[in-house]
């Protein structure tokens, strides 16, 4: 499908792509209607030209991976690697919104939060062990999706048909995980600027292991985040950490300095410094390329010279002969 490539925004940081087919370009944070499985919504230009061009590729690239049971190659593209390309996106711009669409779309808004609160009683009533997190209604109001996290799997069938019988519409229920409530409700993390799943690309698993490489607190009230789980922002920075550390010695290895024997107790990658203990139990701070130094000169001593060749002893009078004697009875078998 030819046209312009754009990104669009929803409701809850949900993001989609589409293709614009007329001449005068969208352009960022202009509102648009476009087509889904079932009627029209409303959005808003995320990302335009290049920068959606990028974005498509790789969300596109990982789904298609992720369908072929396979992992995303950033490095070499699915063409040079013989696999199939992954698939372009099929879906259109209708228009442009209107005024009037755009009010639509803000009255929508605020009819939500009764939206919610209905499902959540309509929910104990039917005594569901489920929290739902957030309702959101499609432009045309042919469509209302529920979001809701849970514990265990939840059959929500006779919720579905109350719901229906209530919005006259079409209910999707659909099951989420804690970091995805996280992104779409949006928040402020404990560093102060916008909580990092609403803004990454996609949420990689994150394990305990990458918060030990760090030399963090396992404490899990300190590296968890609003949605109970580890923070984003430990991955975000692991690959940083990894590759600082490879230049600095182990802690707990003990090195050979001009001081003699140390052992180092701890390394400090931003200021790069190496804190060392000696057999006297005294600590001194060094800087990296210093410690590198003096490692250098201490860690291949002289090798001693190798001892000269003895010349060999001298045969017993007679022995050469009882060597030719015994040789000679071997040949003739005796």
């Amino acid at each position: 499908m030819s046209g312009q490539l754009v990104e669009v925004q929803f409701k809850g940081n949900r993001k989609a792509f589409y293709r614009w087919g007329e001449p005068e370009p969208l352009a960022p944070n202009e509102a648009v209607i476009v087509e889904t499985d079932r009627g029209l919504d409303w959005g808003r230009v995320a990302a335009t030209g290049a920068t959606a061009s990028l974005k498509c590729e790789r969300c596109l690239a990982r789904r298609h991976a992720a369908a072929q049971g396979g992992e995303e190659r950033e490095a070499e593209p699915a063409e040079s690697a013989g696999a199939p390309a992954p698939p372009q996106p099929e879906r259109r711009v209708v228009r442009r919104a209107t005024a009037a669409d755009t009010r639509i779309a803000e009255d929508l808004r605020r009819t939500e939060d009764d939206v919610r609160r209905k499902v959540r009683e309509k929910a104990a009533s039917h005594r569901l062990q489920m929290k739902v997190s957030d309702a959101e209604w499609q432009w045309d109001k042919n469509r209302l999706t529920v979001y809701f996290t849970a514990d265990k799997r939840v059959d929500f069938r006779n919720l579905v048909r109350d719901l229906a019988s209530v919005f006259r519409t079409r209910i999707e229920l659909r099951q989420i995980g804690v970091r995805d409530e996280s992104k779409r409700l949006d928040g402020i993390g404990r560093c102060g600027r916008q909580l990092c799943c609403t803004w990454l690309p996609e949420l990689r698993p994150i394990g305990l292991q990458i918060a030990k490489d760090q030399r963090l607190s396992l404490n899990p009230t300190q590296i968890s985040g609003a949605c109970g789980r580890l923070l984003c922002c430990l991955r975000y920075e692991h690959e940083f950490y990894v590759r600082s550390r490879k230049r600095f010695p182990k802690e707990g290895k003990v090195l050979v300095t001009a001081k003699g024997s140390e052992k180092v107790v701890s390394v400090d990658i931003f200021r790069e410094r190496v804190t060392l203990r000696g057999e006297d139990a005294t600590t001194r701070v060094v800087p990296l390329a210093d410690l590198k130094q003096e490692v250098e000169v201490t860690v291949a001593p002289a090798e001693p010279a190798p001892a000269p060749e003895q010349p060999a002893p001298a045969p017993a009078p007679g022995e050469h002969r009882r060597g030719r004697r015994s040789a000679r009875r071997r040949r003739h078998g005796r």
